[in-house]
């Protein structure tokens, strides 16, 4: 039903564009999310858990394995360089830059880092296993140690040096207390519930349009279909050499022939 629709939209599109005086062609162009920057392109370990569709990666930026970027995000390399480490998420719509006009600051954010929706990473380095909180800033030459939490909103101005294992907050940030382990036991399970949910992220945006119009007729059918009545999820124990129970003709090759020729 959804692949006919969209050819009957695009013919009466053209339809309309044949009927027109002064001829012209609407393209719709998807997100780009890797763009060179003079010859010099990201590079994205294979093993990176997820890169949001919407989210751009521009220039001299290394990703990590089992990192992610999400939706609206920009991490931009453009005159200097970025690095992110492994298991590192970079939240909805957050900006991470370098420096090059105003002092020369390349940005590096290390390992198993959470970075929240909205934040500012800005020609700083933020070290290993650090929580920085939604729409915090990090600005040019900051340093923020690792085990440390940045609080929600905070501006870490430029040239802030944070030692190992502190908790920022404010604008301008301060240090408030020293971080505990319930802290430190929350900046790692961050990571990885972030890095599970970038993995289910990456499969669902992975699939193509008969997949998800298969999807959607599955849930419709798991939706409508009554509890007592034969599950398609379900063995059947009455089924032989995989053609279904005598006698049923439904959800089985009879009904569908060309699923048989697949094996």
């Amino acid at each position: 039903m959804y692949q006919s629709t969209y050819i009957f939209s695009q013919t009466l599109d053209k339809m309309g564009a044949a009927m027109e005086v002064a001829k012209y062609t609407e393209r719709l162009v998807p997100s780009t999310r890797f763009v060179a920057v003079n010859g010099v392109a990201p590079t994205v370990n294979p093993a990176t858990a997820f890169i949001a569709p919407s989210a751009n990666v521009v220039g001299d930026v290394t990703i990590g394995s089992q990192s992610s970027v999400w939706y609206g995000a920009t991490v931009r390399g453009d005159g200097n360089k970025v690095s992110i480490g492994d298991n590192t998420s970079i939240g909805d719509r957050t900006v991470v830059h370098i420096a090059k006009i105003q002092g020369d600051f390349p940005t590096s954010i290390g390992s198993n880092v959470t970075i929240g929706a909205n934040a500012i990473v800005h020609a700083a380095t933020v070290k290993d296993s650090v929580l920085i909180g939604s729409g915090a800033q990090v600005l040019d030459g900051a340093i923020v140690g690792s085990n440390s939490i940045i609080e929600a909103g905070a501006v870490v101005t430029p040239g802030t040096k944070i030692p190992d294992g502190e908790l920022w907050s404010g604008s301008p940030a301060k240090m408030v207390r020293k971080v505990t382990a319930e802290d430190l036991l929350s900046i790692t399970n961050n990571a990885l519930d972030i890095m599970e949910l970038a993995i289910s992220h990456a499969l669902e945006c992975d699939k193509d349009f008969e997949t998800i119009a298969k999807d959607a007729e599955a849930y419709q059918d798991m939706m409508e279909r009554a509890d007592d009545y034969f599950q398609p999820s379900e063995t059947d124990q009455d089924d032989v050499l995989e053609q279904g129970a005598p006698g049923r003709i439904f959800d089985t090759t009879l009904s569908h022939p060309e699923e048989g020729l697949k094996k």
